[in-house]
């Protein structure tokens, strides 16, 4: 969920598996200094219980599996709901799609439900630039655009992504904030944490191996927060 432009997406769902994604597939190489870095395969799947305030609000899920051509897939899910006892009060729904060969992003398509506003995006690879349409924005970005799913640790090098909610282009500043010690998957690990700030402001934490593992924000006047339900 872009959860106002910051891209945050993933998909719960079944899916079939074609093998294991090649090393020459991954979707960017890992800032310097990560050895032993993560790289998405078939059947990795990335899922965080969401917390509002310390109490569930949702989840929000990244799978991955190969495609034709030896293509990279990763699916994305966020679903968000809060209450007022019986009566859902608001409700955020975004599922998104990238396609990644050879190191490059060749398509991506997202569409989202933000308490009843929809909005949606495709993105091709045509003649070296990536062809946008949608609801935000038409027109052409560069190739090597990440979107702001947060999967991708090669995102906090870059300060600009595209919003896998509308296909905006999205300016970002990201800054290092340090290593510190966290809980994530019911266990104790270091990670790096960056602060992204956009029309929202975030920390975001990656392992040593470069894994997402952690996010917390706040939203009007809200604490939110991402555990991380297991390592992968």
């Amino acid at each position: 969920m872009t959860l106002k432009r910051l891209g945050m997406s993933s998909i719960v769902l079944v899916f079939t598996l074609f093998g294991t994604a090649q090393a020459d597939n991954a979707p960017v190489l890992p800032p310097q200094g990560i050895s032993n870095a993560w790289q998405p395969k078939a059947g990795d799947e990335i899922r965080f219980d969401v917390l509002r305030k310390g109490n569930p609000f949702g989840t929000h899920s990244v799978s991955f599996e190969v495609g034709p051509g030896n293509a990279l897939i990763a699916k994305t899910n966020v679903s968000l709901k809060a209450g007022l006892g019986p009566l859902t009060v608001f409700r955020y729904n975004l599922t998104a799609r990238e396609t990644w060969r050879d190191g490059q992003l060749i398509a991506v398509s997202g569409e989202v439900n933000d308490d009843g506003k929809k909005e949606s995006m495709a993105a091709t690879l045509e003649n070296g630039r990536l062809k946008v349409q949608g609801s935000g924005f038409d027109g052409s970005a560069p190739a090597d655009a990440i979107p702001g799913s947060n999967w991708n640790i090669a995102q906090i090098r870059t300060d600009e992504w595209l919003s896998t909610e509308n296909g905006e282009i999205l300016d970002v500043s990201v800054t290092k904030l340090g290593r510190e010690t966290i809980e994530a998957a019911g266990q104790s690990i270091e990670a790096e944490r960056y602060r992204v700030v956009s029309d929202l402001t975030a920390d975001i934490w990656y392992d040593k191996r470069g894994r997402w593992v952690k996010l917390a924000f706040e939203a009007r006047g809200q604490q939110i927060e991402y555990v991380l339900a297991s390592l992968y």
